[in-house]
């Protein structure tokens, strides 16, 4: 978004996930904000809740049908990623799906698809297809 010749279609998918991890982060705040929570302390915990790798690759779990090939591609590129930094809290599966979805995010925010973001988003924060 803010640079213009940055293709993600080039980019690691490692440094896709590394981008994603904030986009994800930066929405998970957004929502918990925007619902009218203020509180430093619980917003930073409902905030971990949702951003950890269990939440993540159950989120994908919600995702999964909606994606189309190449967002789904990407996906698997990002779980596939050879990283040796499981967390103590997440299964190694957990932990690699997590990072598929952070790459998917990256690569939608680098595409400046700000509209699927926010659709696929909704699925997971209300663990439903409105």
């Amino acid at each position: 978004m803010l640079n213009d010749k940055c293709d993600p279609k080039m980019m690691s998918t490692q440094s896709l996930a590394f981008i994603g991890d904030a986009v994800y982060s930066l929405l998970v705040r957004e929502k918990l904000c925007c619902e009218g929570l203020s509180k430093s302390g619980e917003l930073h915990s409902l905030s971990a809740k949702n951003v950890k790798a269990q939440a993540q690759a159950n989120a994908y779990k919600l995702i999964e049908p909606l994606l189309n090939e190449y967002e789904a591609g990407v996906y698997r590129r990002g779980r596939n990623a050879h990283n040796n930094n499981t967390p103590k809290t997440a299964t190694g599966g957990e932990y690699h799906s997590a990072t598929g979805v952070e790459a998917l995010f990256g690569y939608l925010y680098l595409d400046g698809q700000t509209d699927r973001i926010a659709e696929l988003f909704k699925v997971i924060w209300y663990g439903k297809v409105e």
